[in-house]
């Protein structure tokens, strides 16, 4: 069983098509998101049904729940706000009934996805610490929880009495062992690298590796300034910043 894992789409179909492309050569059984399908990027609805084709369990991002209403925008910083208000504005009503049912948290028998961190998912909050990454393992109900959220693709691993930062961006899982692991970002990626982003985790093999592949990053600059768009939000992909 292999499961190909990615998240923070924000509404970049081109650098979604490149991951679906991607990780068609990979031989994947099961596909999932792990939230921001929409958000910055100017194609939300393209993005909403290449995810139902595949299909693809999705939780819920900050962005998707913020343009349906269930998240206040007022904490956005001011292209965030702008890019919300545009995707309400644009999102079919399919689009937006697709946003509005995700959940918070999702599990099965082998891993657990949530956007950002537990034990309230709902506040959005950010792993940007050891200390928070220590915090949050006893709470994972699998050994596996992947998120995105931070657009940074990182692997964190629980050693006995300690939290380990995985200096690569591949692993031999340990079943013994809890792992968090950050996917990064498909559509508006900000390690600096402004490659698409995505994990691929080998059950079997017990292997699992975040790769990245090149997108048409001129193709999805001038979607985003076409539609009016804060430039900013053009800008910043070809940097991956």
């Amino acid at each position: 069983m292999r499961y190909g894992i990615f998240s923070d789409v924000h509404g970049n179909f081109p650098a979604l098509q490149a991951v679906v492309k991607a990780l068609a050569k990979e031989s994947i059984d099961e596909y999932y998101c792990v939230g921001d399908v929409v958000g910055y990027g100017a194609d939300p609805d393209e993005c909403i049904r290449l995810i139902k084709e595949l299909p693809a369990v999705c939780v819920a991002g900050n962005h998707d729940w913020a343009v349906v209403g269930r998240v206040d925008v007022e904490y956005f910083n001011s292209w965030a706000k702008s890019a919300v208000v545009w995707t309400r504005e644009h999102l079919s009503q399919e689009g937006f009934d697709f946003l509005n049912q995700l959940d918070m948290i999702y599990e099965n028998n082998t891993i657990a996805l949530v956007h950002a961190t537990l034990p309230h998912p709902e506040e959005f909050d950010y792993l940007s610490d050891i200390n928070k990454v220590t915090a949050m393992f006893p709470l994972i109900p699998k050994n596996i929880c992947f998120i995105g959220h931070t657009h940074v693709p990182e692997i964190f691993i629980q050693q006995p009495g300690r939290s380990v930062w995985c200096d690569t961006m591949s692993v031999q899982v340990d079943q013994a062992k809890k792992y968090i692991v950050n996917v990064g970002s498909v559509g508006q990626p900000r390690d600096g690298n402004p490659q698409a982003a995505y994990c691929i985790y080998d059950l079997d093999k017990n292997t699992m590796a975040i790769k990245r592949t090149r997108y048409d990053i001129h193709e999805a600059q001038k979607r985003i300034l076409k539609a009016g768009l804060p430039p900013f939000l053009a800008d910043r992909l070809s940097s991956g910043e």
